[in-house]
């Protein structure tokens, strides 16, 4: 019993974390944006605005000139009025971690359409750097002490 609660728990959380039913497909138009770091950001994963999805990373690739990620992103039709100056950043969903892209409006007159950039971008918090920073610093900070 407790195996089959464990596999339907599993079952839960993949239908949960990879919904299919909101990708559009080929509706819609592209855009894309230029990251330093997408640190685990998949291709389909969710994009949203105001925590509503509007659309899906349709493909992610890496300029060897810029030596950046090349993140391309199909936006539903119905959401035609983002303004270009609107600004995208890689967010952590929950506890799983899975990431997505996040746009925040900006204020322009002028809308996002098919082949837009996106200029202003934030890339993926990445913990582990985090952390491993922390911990330096609290070591040079003990060696410190020792030293005195």
């Amino acid at each position: 019993m407790f195996i089959l609660l464990g596999f339907a728990a599993l079952f839960f959380l993949a239908t949960q974390t990879t919904s299919v039913g909101s990708y559009a497909g080929d509706k819609g138009y592209t855009v894309t944006a230029r990251f330093d770091d997408i640190a685990g950001l998949k291709e389909r994963a969710p994009v949203t605005m105001s925590g509503v999805t509007i659309g899906r990373v349709e493909q992610i690739s890496f300029d060897p000139q810029g030596l950046d990620a090349v993140v391309t992103m199909r936006i539903a039709p119905e959401f035609d009025q983002i303004p270009d100056d609107s600004d995208a950043s890689i967010l952590t969903a929950g506890l799983l971690g899975s990431k997505y892209v996040g746009i925040g409006a900006g204020g322009s007159e002028t809308f996002l359409h098919d082949s837009s950039r996106i200029e202003l971008t934030q890339s993926a918090i990445v913990l582990e750097n985090i952390i491993g920073k922390l911990l330096f610093s609290l070591g040079m900070e003990k060696n410190a002490q020792h030293a005195d």
